[in-house]
């Protein structure tokens, strides 16, 4: 049975593949085949089960009632595969909000027992990262309420580590740190000048600005001429440009804020402007250290749809390890 689930405002349609297969819509059986077969069958689930019922779509709302589409499990033990569908029905590498959700489900339908920690695989087809992403899930309280910590791997920080093309790039400084001048972002705005680009799991770019005043807001994001100047950035061709990351990037704007916390927004590739993501808030946390904003240890990052709470781990001089917290939630409809 196809649900839906929320974290932090992100929501998406958990499915079990069998679900699609009852829908006339022919996944494969293993995950890693159906992540490459995914141009077969990922619109037409997209389709059938992220869009609004007729009638219901509330005035402003976008074309989809989720974020994306989690599907999955595959087998019937740890690990779980699964896969991330974006609604443009490509696949992401992870989604600290939807295996968050992907964790909850799983436990709602007793495929693990409560406080039983487990591992998540999620299988994609995106060049350049390797597959499938390995992500150890500990269940856990915070603030007494029960939801999930979720490992997210070490980041790799710099152009490289995203795949990014250094002709459209420029050495950009950021209070003495070297961070990169990205073209495309600053003829959409001037002031997005120093982004430092980070890897953990998924490609990232997060553009670092002095306040959060400047941070741009959520209904310009979503507008259509800001939305068409961003997806040719974010997205890969053919729907975008792929600048300066051929395979695609998340972008992501940046700020310290008075209390400590870390104010960011999101614009995730195959997606657009969202109201929170996981992944991007530990891409966020992460450019904040090299920044030398935060220090390693709890982190805060305040996105529109809420507050991610991170664990930065540091030995030396290198981050090696980013926890990001999450609390899932089933909806009704």
């Amino acid at each position: 049975m196809s649900r839906l689930y929320d974290a932090r405002g992100n929501r998406y349609v958990v499915t079990p593949p069998d679900a699609l297969r009852r829908l006339g819509i022919a996944i494969p059986q293993e995950a890693a085949d159906a992540a490459q077969a995914r141009e077969k069958w990922s619109a037409a689930a997209i389709e059938a089960l992220c869009g609004w019922p007729d009638g219901t779509q509330p005035e402003g709302a976008k074309g989809h009632r989720s974020d994306g589409l989690l599907v999955g499990p595959f087998g019937n033990a740890s690990p779980w595969d699964l896969l991330i569908v974006n609604t443009d029905g490509s696949l992401t590498e992870r989604s600290g909000n939807g295996m968050t959700l992907f964790a909850q489900a799983l436990l709602d339908d007793g495929h693990v027992a409560p406080g039983q920690a487990f591992v998540l695989h999620v299988h994609h087809d995106k060049p350049g990262g390797g597959t499938p992403v390995v992500t150890p899930i500990e269940p856990a309280e915070r603030d007494g309420r029960p939801g999930f910590w979720l490992q997210m791997g070490a980041p790799g920080f710099g152009p490289e580590a995203v795949g990014a093309d250094g002709e459209h790039l420029a050495a950009a400084d950021f209070h003495g740190r070297f961070l990169s001048r990205v073209d495309a972002l600053a003829q959409v705005n001037p002031g997005w000048c120093r982004s430092q680009f980070v890897r953990i799991g998924n490609p990232h770019c997060v553009t670092l600005l002095d306040e959060p005043a400047a941070l741009p807001a959520m209904p310009w994001l979503r507008a259509a001429d800001t939305h068409a100047a961003l997806e040719r950035i974010a997205y890969a061709a053919p729907i975008g440009a792929g600048d300066p990351c051929p395979a695609g990037v998340n972008l992501q704007w940046a700020a310290r804020a008075a209390d400590g916390a870390i104010e960011a927004r999101v614009f995730e590739r195959g997606e657009g402007a969202t109201e929170s993501s996981g992944s991007s808030a530990c891409a966020v946390a992460c450019a904040a250290w090299q920044a030398g904003l935060v220090a390693a240890g709890e982190v805060r990052v305040r996105m529109p749809g809420g507050t991610a709470p991170l664990r930065l781990e540091q030995q030396g001089d290198a981050l090696v390890g980013v926890w990001l917290f999450g609390v899932g939630a089933r909806l009704e409809g």
